[in-house]
């Protein structure tokens, strides 16, 4: 009788930059942080500031399934 040979299993690994970038919502919905917040804030007007810290969603179903590639253990 032949032995069964074993395949092996790979684990998918996150990508740790995706993860901290991207987050999924209650909803479902993909959003993402904006850009510019580290440096070179002092000459921007409050105003601009504060709309840098609220949350855009994805558009773009190509961006949406790539993110969902490389972050595939995202919560939901």
């Amino acid at each position: 009788m032949a032995k069964k040979v074993k395949v092996k299993k790979y684990k998918l690994k996150t990508h740790k930059a995706t993860s901290k970038r991207f987050r999924l919502t209650g909803s479902g919905k993909l959003v993402r942080t904006k850009g510019g917040k580290s440096h070179f804030r002092r000459r921007t007007s409050k105003r601009t500031k504060a709309l840098l810290d609220e949350m855009v969603t994805v558009e773009g179903r190509g961006m949406i399934k790539r993110i969902k590639r490389l972050a595939p253990n995202m919560k939901k």
